[in-house]
């Protein structure tokens, strides 16, 4: 959490503040959301924050289930009408009470009057997206939060994590859909194709995490690969919705995207297949290595260069199991 005195949003959410804040609680975004032209940055930024304010609050391990779902609601609600007071005692209150132990997160939950702010200042089209979709995540999550018993959650079946993945990354995939079709003129003849698509890219990736984070989920009580669900299908069903990721990028390469457009999207695919490889080699907790996704960057950096994207995520799915 902040110290009394740093810098943090006070005073607004200004951009080396935004990005202070996703460095402290992103992995991926933190390296795919620099990639964005503005002002599809900023908005992709606060709209980050906004949707880890609800993950916080719904992987809570601290707070009780009706905690939760107040929690949640109170989010829901603020994004729907806004009040900065209400915000800074939702803020406050979480500061004292937070629902997770995690120092990014804390401090995120903590300054979110500033990230309100700041999505108060984005475009209205935009803010109306960001808050829409955000408040449409928290009371999906909700509905998964509601059926926990004594803080463990079950998926029932196949449909069921399909509903989850939905529910906390399919609404992000369309979120961004919709903030890059705001001003992506290039975009529009493909817009159908890319609104089908946008929600099995976000599921796709959360999938992987899935797969990756399932020990660790198990000794919080969260088991989201339902009994019945043999692992080999779980891999399957990720990769071949990472075969939907993968057009959804070469569709905008070739529809005349902005370059930081094609490598914010394309980079969680190569990411999220890289991680497929290593935990069906190593088992669950793997991860790249730093030199692995820089490896990884530099082959897209050159494909962008290129503009052979989509032939780069092509050969990377036929190159399964090597290492990036």
């Amino acid at each position: 959490m902040a110290e009394r005195g740093a810098p943090g949003l006070e005073g607004g959410g200004t951009p080396a503040a935004l990005d202070r804040l996703l460095q402290g609680s992103s992995r991926t975004f933190a390296l795919t959301i620099p990639l964005l032209p503005e002002p599809t940055r900023c908005e992709a930024t606060v709209a980050y924050l906004l949707f880890r304010v609800a993950d916080s609050l719904e992987d809570s391990t601290l707070w009780p289930r009706a905690r939760k779902l107040a929690g949640l609601e109170q989010f829901a609600s603020l994004l729907d009408r806004p009040s900065a007071a209400e915000t800074k005692a939702l803020a406050a209150r979480w500061r004292e009470d937070p629902p997770i132990r995690h120092p990014g997160y804390e401090e995120l939950l903590a300054e979110v009057p500033g990230v309100m702010r700041a999505a108060a200042s984005l475009a209205p089209a935009a803010r109306q997206l960001v808050a829409r979709h955000t408040a449409r995540t928290c009371r999906a999550m909700a509905a998964f939060v509601a059926r926990e018993e004594d803080g463990a959650l079950r998926l029932r079946d196949l449909d069921d994590l399909r509903a989850y993945c939905y529910a906390v990354a399919g609404i992000v995939g369309e979120m961004l859909t919709e903030l890059f079709l705001l001003r992506g003129e290039p975009l529009l003849p493909i817009a159908d194709e890319l609104r089908r698509e946008s929600a099995i890219f976000g599921e796709a990736l959360q999938l992987v995490n899935i797969l990756r984070d399932r020990a660790d989920d198990a000794a919080e009580g969260r088991t989201y690969l339902p009994d019945g669900l043999d692992p080999a299908s779980a891999f399957a069903i990720a990769r071949a919705d990472l075969a939907v990721a993968a057009g959804y990028c070469a569709r905008l390469e070739r529809a005349g995207a902005d370059r930081g457009l094609v490598a914010f999207t394309a980079l969680p695919v190569l990411l999220a297949r890289a991680t497929l490889d290593a935990v069906e080699r190593r088992g669950a907790g793997a991860k790249i290595s730093r030199g692995e996704v820089g490896a990884l960057m530099a082959r897209l950096t050159e494909a962008l260069d290129r503009r052979a994207v989509g032939p780069h995520l092509e050969d990377q799915s036929s190159s399964r199991g090597a290492a990036p």
